[in-house]
């Protein structure tokens, strides 16, 4: 009896301590499963060459597609396993290696490396490379040269450095069982519907099958039939011509009262699928979003009318010159692709609105915020894991993990080293073609290592991943203003080396859960991201020699798709960070200068929790107020917009609070498996419709396609200002 009482314990403490691992991970392994089989690297280099050319070719259309990782997920199992049933079972040899050309069925570790390879091929699921617009803005916006050696090296240097930044800090984010990484949950429990057998009658298996096909028939009404769907505004219907009732009621330009959405795009869009951030995340995003949406903007709005906020729309992430009008910004820069001082001094200080002003002051908040979070609340764990003398509890996940050899870190060392070798090369022998002096290298390589391990906790822990993009430009433009592709070099080095290394630990938690051997994991992550870099930049140098005016509004003819709507945002921001320089925005000459305080609001506030948390600690909730995540979420808007908050917040608290408290066991089988359809099932219908109609250019045309009917929530209120199709209010 006291042995099975022992055995019991010893099993408790094994389990993993979050509830939402324990309810979806399997704590089984069967080690003798093949992974290096000829259909895994088959389906695997086809997957990943296959993305990584149609998301590419297809950013550059007016109307982008990306396709994503379940789309393959969901594919390959079905080749998977027609390969198993008819490849001949060889044996092949390679020296001293051999291996069997079809091992046996298809099986389930096979399939996550196969989709590891497609993860790298969507870009981590934004697309191609960050790079590739770098190069797509030197020879198609600023018409200066770059070889395409350079732009190789640019690419795949900027998407490796983070594999040695993940490297480093597996230990602190990937084998402690608290660092859960809430999305690979997801692709968990989609595994397990697929591969494993269920004797219920509404298996896990069927129930995403039923689950894909609603979501891939409904979509083609919110994705064509009825667009309108996606951006239902009660007020703005009410008031029609009642420019407060639409900034109130608007969700896309306005603060979103009685506005909601039936499209899951919309819900999924910018903050991922509320079915996978678990409710703490949701109530701190609520948090943020009441204080910011229906606290500060209104006050700031119509209370104080701060930075002539009434003079410019209410939600605009536009540039605007002092009486409202739209802010010209060619007509800034010169022949030699420097500011013209003269021009802007003719056209002013460049103006925001009020809404994306405060965005900026969160933004920058809520960076320095999660150093001084992770260091508070985690910084003791971390420090003696470096160590070596924090006593490690290993999980069933862990220590299952023991039965496969690790991957030794001069591995990743050596990847770090000469991603940086080649990096530096290109700054310092062609820097003529990127502008970056060899120290900006190192200052946004130091950046990146710093912010990489508390934004990677944050991650890890609430499914929310701060950025580091606006204090990486913020900080270049100040450094050295006047070179915007210096300015873009340093944000990319910067911020996507951090960004693809919280990508790199979320496929390695991945890994950790299906029991995936590491060193397998290591080399298809390495292989992948260096093959999907290749064909992005190859696809993209493609296009830029053989589209005459890619990218050209003006000069290209009338209803081509080749505008390239992503490179435009990211020239603007060369040209505001880069050109004109955060220190006429942010400076004491600029109009925004009192929003660096936010810096020190944002160092200081995380102290205040920390503080009371150690003088209450029975006090639980405390300690799960995570300021990161309540500034970092509003800080997105925009582009992200009322809409998708409102819908995002209600439908995750629906699940995460009342369907995980009161339907624990349909939670547990179900809620994951219909995130994964709902993405897919949307998808495919996304795919099938842009292939079928938008690229035909058939459309239709009737109220339902029409936007959300609030033309007017665009429209300022300030008295004597005129802008066109706005209502005029006279001055008294």
């Amino acid at each position: 009896m006291s042995q099975k009482v022992e055995h019991d314990k010893i099993e408790e403490d094994e389990e993993s301590p979050v509830e939402e691992v324990r309810l979806t991970v399997p704590n089984t392994d069967d080690p003798t499963l093949p992974v290096y089989t000829f259909r895994m690297w088959f389906l695997g280099i086809i997957s990943c060459v296959l993305l990584s050319f149609l998301n590419t070719f297809f950013g550059y259309r007016t109307e982008p597609l990306l396709i994503t990782m379940v789309s393959v997920q969901v594919a390959t199992l079905p080749i998977g396993r027609f390969m198993a049933n008819v490849l001949p079972k060889w044996k092949v040899s390679i020296g001293s290696w051999t291996f069997s050309l079809n091992p046996g069925p298809f099986n389930v570790k096979e399939h996550v490396l196969i989709s590891i390879f497609a993860n790298a091929g969507s870009g981590f699921g934004s697309g191609a490379a960050y790079a590739v617009s770098i190069v797509d803005i030197i020879k198609a916006f600023y018409h200066r040269e770059i070889t395409f050696i350079a732009s190789w090296i640019l690419v795949i240097t900027t998407q490796v450095l983070g594999y040695g930044w993940a490297g480093l800090l597996r230990q602190y984010v990937v084998d402690p069982a608290h660092m859960w990484w809430p999305s690979t949950l997801v692709q968990v429990s989609l595994f397990r519907a697929l591969h494993e057998k269920d004797n219920n009658r509404m298996t896990r298996g069927k129930f995403f099958m039923i689950a894909l096909v609603c979501s891939f028939s409904w979509y083609i009404f919110p994705g064509y039939l009825f667009p309108t769907l996606s951006n239902l505004s009660l007020l703005c219907w009410a008031f029609s011509k009642n420019v407060t009732a639409q900034q109130l009621g608007s969700g896309m330009r306005g603060l979103g009262l009685g506005s909601f959405t039936l499209d899951w795009s919309v819900i999924a869009s910018y903050l991922g699928s509320p079915l996978v951030s678990p409710f703490s995340t949701i109530a701190n995003v609520f948090v943020g979003y009441v204080i910011l949406i229906y606290g500060a903007i209104p006050i700031a709005y119509w209370g104080t009318n701060l930075y002539n906020a009434r003079t410019f729309p209410l939600f605009s992430s536009h540039l605007f010159t002092y009486d409202g009008q739209s802010y010209d910004v060619n007509s800034i820069v010169n022949d030699q692709f420097k500011i013209d001082i003269p021009a802007y001094e003719r056209q002013g200080q460049l103006h925001l609105s009020m809404f994306f002003a405060l965005s900026y002051g969160v933004g920058f908040a809520s960076v320095v915020a999660t150093l001084t979070h992770v260091g508070l609340f985690n910084g003791k764990e971390i420090w003696g894991r470096f160590r070596k003398t924090y006593e490690k509890k290993m999980d069933i996940h862990t220590r299952l993990m023991k039965n496969y050899k690790d991957v030794p870190g001069w591995w990743f060392y050596l990847v770090l080293v000469v991603a940086m070798v080649l990096a530096l090369f290109l700054c310092i022998y062609m820097n003529d073609q990127v502008q970056m002096p060899w120290w900006g290298l190192i200052l946004a390589c130091g950046l990146a290592l710093s912010f990489t391990l508390p934004i990677s906790v944050i991650t890890a822990t609430t499914n929310i991943t701060p950025g580091l993009n606006v204090i990486t430009e913020y900080l270049m433009g100040v450094i050295l203003p006047g070179n915007p592709i210096a300015n873009v070099c340093f944000k990319t080095y910067g911020y996507i080396s951090m960004s693809q290394a919280v990508s790199f630990l979320n496929d390695f938690k991945l890994g950790h859960y299906m029991k995936i051997p590491p060193r397998s994991m290591f080399l298809v992550q390495l292989i992948g991201t260096v093959l999907a870099g290749t064909i992005n930049i190859a696809t993209a140098w493609w296009l830029l020699t053989t589209v005459e005016n890619i990218c050209q509004d003006n000069l290209l003819p009338a209803n081509s798709p080749w505008t390239c709507p992503g490179d435009r945002v990211f020239y603007d921001a060369s040209v505001i960070w880069g050109l004109v320089g955060p220190i006429r925005i942010f400076g004491k000459s600029g109009n925004y200068s009192a929003l660096n305080w936010f810096f020190l609001g944002g160092i200081l506030s995380p102290a205040l929790f920390w503080m009371l948390h150690k003088l209450f600690p029975s006090q639980k909730w405390i300690e799960k107020i995570n300021l990161p995540v309540i500034l970092g979420t509003v800080g997105i808007m925009p582009p992200a917009t009322t809409l998708n908050f409102n819908s995002w917040i209600v439908v995750g608290a629906v699940f995460q609070f009342f369907v995980f408290r009161y339907r624990k066991k349909w939670w547990q089988k179900y809620n994951y498996v219909l995130s994964a359809a709902l993405d897919a099932g949307l998808a495919f219908m996304g795919v099938l419709l842009y292939f079928t109609l938008s690229m035909e250019h058939k459309g239709l045309d009737w109220w339902g396609t029409a936007g959300e009917h609030c033309d007017l929530a665009d429209c300022p209120t300030a008295k004597g200002i005129h802008v066109d199709g706005c209502p005029f209010i006279q001055l008294n």
